[in-house]
């Protein structure tokens, strides 16, 4: 019966399909899943003609290989343009969409019955919303209903790639298919003792030396390990946190007054598309019940790395490319940024013209590897693979007393890391002598990860879903990737101070440092303990990268 309804779904698809001109545009990026491309998730159906759907379509770069050249100048330390980062008009008017080829595409869109509803020239995207029956016609395709292959669910996707008959190619436009859905990157004890066939209350933690209650690690406790001075707090600095759900700052309020410490920090919800920034548990939107856990941490761990930032901002979409793009042209411009979700795109290079934006605006960001250990097909990596972003592991962490120093530093079990499954080319950073070899195991092919870590065990105070708090419930490289946000806040402010510009794209810094003898003064080297196919061993391996941070890379980092 499946495979009479696909022939006949597919018929339909190929009758109602209109006939596109020969001179019409393909996207630089392709939107079909492998499961749709292959026949591995068969049409079940169609979605309603008139079924309202929210789109955002990003332009593509100007000057491709004029970029290239620039990024690399600008992170070549014997460069006159080291660090000479660009504003956000600056590199519109280099390498961002003509004004022409913008309003082209408004016009395109509007010309087509869709509704405007955001978007900008300097974002590269313009934000639209129409029904299921403008949007086939726009872009010629028809948007059916499939069996999810390895889920048990119903997803929609286009059935081909689409086109337009602008006279030049556009880059993607989101939000055409929910194949993946996006995920948090942390873990509950309990749900990993389950996955693994094993007791809960066997898992050993090492929260004895925290500061919160039952001995939990708070974000303090982290900085205290990794910084462990006063001087700097991340003052003058704009951090964000990537999210796809808001959050209900009561659980924050909660979690600082059962810590006894007090948030300075001013925190702006801001929704990227019109998606809401509310969420309170039970309220589930269509999809399922609104969970602030993720939401809330992320708070947590940067604010209690950098207590005294000049903003937080929680940057809420529905689509990926809605996020990312609020991210390079919001002011004030967050220097440094966490995203602790992972989920797999259609095409893995979607988001690289603005993760290249961001390096030429000087922007960091930072991505949670993921806590299913070893990376593969079926492990998302993604966007922690990704060569132009900071890949952030997991460890386990001993503190010599609550709020105390670091005292010594194993691989996290879980901790993601490996080989990239997308096949992603192996970066010039990692091609460095010393970096990959035969110990690691790492690939000279592609692009390894992670690049750093930080603790990531059960062994947090967690607040959130407006509910009893819980200690050493929570783990994984969720809780790593905001902390390294906040670290590098502190290494901006210390180079603010100086006059100099941010740091940046981290990894072709330190990748070229750690190469050195400053390696072991910048770094905890993690060198006991594995995850998945690959162990912790002396220099960079696949389970910590180079590590957690001592407080003498800010130092290195900021001279």
């Amino acid at each position: 019966m499946i495979r009479k309804a696909s022939l006949i779904f597919l018929a339909i698809a190929l009758v109602s399909f209109v006939a596109i001109d020969s001179q019409a545009q393909y996207t630089s990026t392709h939107h079909l899943h492998e499961a749709v491309r292959s026949g591995a998730a068969q049409p079940v159906g169609r979605l309603p003609a008139g079924q309202v759907m929210t789109l955002n379509i990003v332009l593509s770069l100007r000057d491709q290989a004029g970029l290239d050249l620039f990024l690399a100048d600008l992170y070549n330390p014997k460069s006159l343009s080291y660090r000479h980062y660009l504003t956000v008009p600056e590199f519109t008017e280099r390498f961002g969409p003509s004004q022409a080829d913008y309003d082209a595409v408004v016009s395109y869109v509007k010309a087509h019955g869709f509704t405007v509803i955001g978007g900008s020239r300097d974002g590269m995207d313009v934000q639209i919303k129409g029904p299921v029956s403008v949007i086939e016609k726009a872009f010629h395709v028809s948007m059916l209903t499939y069996q999810h292959p390895t889920e048990n669910r119903i997803f929609y996707s286009p059935d081909r790639e689409p086109t337009t008959t602008l006279p030049f190619q556009l880059w993607h436009v989101s939000g055409l298919d929910n194949y993946s859905i996006p995920h948090p990157l942390y873990v509950k004890k309990s749900d990993y003792a389950q996955a693994h066939g094993i007791d809960a209350r066997t898992l050993v933690t090492r929260a004895t030396t925290g500061s919160g209650p039952s001995a939990s690690f708070l974000g303090s406790d982290m900085r205290a390990a990794y910084y462990g001075g006063t001087a700097l707090t991340g003052a003058g600095q704009n951090l964000g946190l990537l999210e796809y759900y808001g959050t209900d700052l009561a659980d924050l309020t909660t979690y600082f007054k059962n810590a006894k410490q007090t948030n300075n920090v001013p925190i702006t919800l801001h929704s990227t598309d019109g998606t809401s920034t509310a969420c309170v548990y039970g309220n589930g939107r269509g999809r399922s019940a609104c969970d602030d856990t993720e939401q809330t941490l992320d708070m947590t761990q940067a604010i209690g790395m950098a207590p005294g930032l000049a903003s937080l901002v929680m940057y809420i979409g529905s689509t990926d490319t809605a996020i990312i793009s609020a991210m390079t042209t919001h002011s004030p411009l967050p220097t440094t940024i966490g995203c602790s979700w992972g989920w797999t795109p259609a095409d893995p290079s979607t988001l690289d013209p603005y993760f290249e934006k961001m390096a030429a605006q000087g922007q960091t960001f930072f991505a949670a590897s993921g806590d299913d250990s070893t990376w593969s097909s079926r492990n998302e990596a993604w966007p922690a693979d990704d060569a132009n972003v900071v890949s952030v592991g997991g460890t386990d962490l001993t503190t010599a007393s609550a709020g105390g120093a670091w005292k010594s530093e194993t691989a996290w079990t879980d901790s993601g890391g490996g080989i990239s499954p997308d096949k992603i080319a192996i970066p010039s950073w990692q091609k460095l002598s010393g970096v990959i070899n035969s110990s690691n195991k790492g690939s000279t092919t592609y692009r390894n990860g992670p690049d750093v870590s930080a603790n990531a065990n059960f062994t947090f105070y967690v607040c959130a879903d407006q509910t009893t708090c819980t200690a050493n419930d929570y783990g994984g490289t969720s809780f790593a990737t905001p902390m390294w946000a906040g670290f590098i806040a502190l290494v901006n402010q210390q180079l603010a101070a100086y006059g100099d510009s941010n740091v940046g794209f981290l990894d072709p810094t330190i990748y070229a440092q750690n190469i050195t003898s400053t390696y072991g003064t910048d770094f905890h080297d993690i060198t006991s303990g594995k995850s998945g196919s690959y162990s912790a061993v002396t220099g960079y391996d696949l389970v910590t990268g180079w590590g957690s941070p001592k407080p003498a890379l800010i130092t290195t980092l900021a001279p």
